[in-house]
């Protein structure tokens, strides 16, 4: 159990009512999960207001309500705190209730549209490789260690974040490698959460049902750095025309990386093709199994990150050069004859870049064949441009579903095909059947060419 008064520490109190010299078992911001002498956080969220469920955590087991708006009846029984901001709140709570797990581990945190979870799980791996105890958190999953954690979101809610990094440290592991969500950032997921360093990747377009317009997103990425301590670093793509606003305000130390201009870290592409690339990384060659300039980016991301953190290059550079790509991140298989290229690409620009790459290691007698989706109840906007992007680079497009989730799976092809023009359109088949569209795929496929 944790008193009351430890885990409200740094936090500013409006008001409060009742007996706060009192212990709790745990915290929530979900009244289903509330136990008995459970801390409940009522928060506005995007779909619901929590407030509307204190009664219901009360019923539940909740002693103290931790809320922006006291409610009209009062329980005697219950510790009422008034705050400004409850999502803020709630991630001080988590962090004080862990024992601040942030300040016991070297958290570096990787943000961008595309490359992220690349960065963050090759990182991990990297680090694993030179014998240190690392943590993970990313989409696909968790890890401490070698123990996997379901991954729930991009970027953790504050409670299970801080659960992962106290059990990182507990099972003394001395960094973590971290995707850091735009979402996660907008939503206070990381309020209060002390890092080393930070990685930006890139911006494209994404998340625009979100954001709203494309200079809040770019905004809300801005505001992670902007909140660096000078004792972190901020690392930055500088090819990308938003590396060097990240950089604007921070007070962390400032590096840069680059493959088309001067950097603190350069990146020349001697060799590409499906086998792999040969690269040199500031005046240094080595070879990696990863295709593609996207990939270099990644790559040079790494190597970056290591070097700021103070490891051995030539270690480094020879660890790298034997990892493997991360699972669904252009994942090459072959079918009998065939090439199959799986990449999780979900915007325009992870589109293109994938394509462009297959385009320039492929044979001009290779034909690639594109299977693609869209999302359903995400940004719409994107999907006639991805369909686009499929058109011009692709010798064949089947347009198939791709997690509808609510919408008619039919409707989000329907919009996808408008951004296709009349010249393109005779190479589109639309397949619903997301199975069917891969088999098709590979019918089509002639020996040699890429699906």
């Amino acid at each position: 159990m944790k008193k009351l008064n430890n885990i409200l520490k740094g936090i500013n109190i409006d008001k409060s009512i009742g007996n706060m010299n009192i212990s709790i078992n745990d915290i929530h911001f979900d009244s289903r999960n509330v136990n008995k002498n459970s801390l409940f956080v009522a928060m506005q969220g995007i779909g619901t207001d929590g407030h509307k469920y204190i009664n219901k955590s009360i019923l539940n087991g909740a002693v103290i309500i931790v809320c922006e708006n006291l409610p009209n009846e009062i329980d005697k029984n219950i510790c009422y705190i008034k705050v400004k901001d409850s999502s803020e709140a709630l991630c001080i709570i988590a962090s004080n209730f862990y024992d601040n797990p942030s300040k016991k581990i070297k958290l570096i945190g990787i943000t961008g549209t595309n490359g992220k979870t690349t960065i963050a799980t090759l990182l991990y791996k990297l680090f694993k490789r030179l014998a240190y105890k690392v943590g993970l958190i990313s989409t696909v999953t968790n890890y401490v260690n070698d123990i996997e954690k379901k991954a729930y979101h991009t970027t953790p809610d504050a409670i299970y974040l801080n659960y992962l990094l106290n059990d990182m440290v507990e099972n003394k592991c001395e960094y973590c490698f971290m995707e850091v969500s735009s979402h996660g950032i907008a939503l206070n997921r990381i309020f209060g959460v002390e890092f080393n360093g930070a990685v930006f990747t890139n911006i494209s377009h994404e998340h625009l049902d979100f954001h709203k317009t494309y200079k809040e997103y770019i905004y809300t990425k801005k505001q992670f750095f902007d909140n660096l301590s000078e004792n972190s670093f901020a690392l930055t793509n500088i090819d990308d025309k938003n590396g060097s606003v990240m950089l604007q305000n921070t007070k962390a130390l400032k590096r840069s990386y680059a493959v088309k201009t001067d950097a603190d870290y350069r990146l020349s592409i001697l060799e590409n093709d499906f086998s792999g690339m040969l690269l040199t990384i500031n005046n240094t060659d080595m070879y990696t199994q990863f295709v593609g300039e996207f990939n270099a980016y990644n790559i040079l991301a790494i190597y970056s990150t290591a070097m700021l953190l103070n490891q051995d290059k030539i270690k480094v550079l020879s660890i790298i050069s034997e990892l493997s790509s991360v699972k669904g991140r252009f994942d090459t298989i072959k079918i009998g004859n065939i090439i199959g290229i799986v990449d999780y690409a979900h915007t325009p620009d992870a589109l293109e870049n994938v394509l462009n790459t297959i385009n320039k290691a492929k044979g001009k007698k290779q034909k690639l064949i594109t299977v693609v989706g869209a999302g359903g109840n995400r940004d719409s906007k994107k999907r006639p441009i991805m369909a686009k992007i499929s058109a011009i680079s692709s010798d064949k497009v089947i347009l198939t579903s791709d997690n509808p989730r609510f919408e008619n799976p039919e409707d989000i092809i329907d919009e996808m095909v408008k951004g296709i023009d009349s010249f393109n359109k005779k190479n589109v088949i639309k397949i619903t059947n997301r199975k069917e569209a891969i088999k098709t795929a590979c019918i089509l496929a002639n020996s040699g060419d890429i699906v």
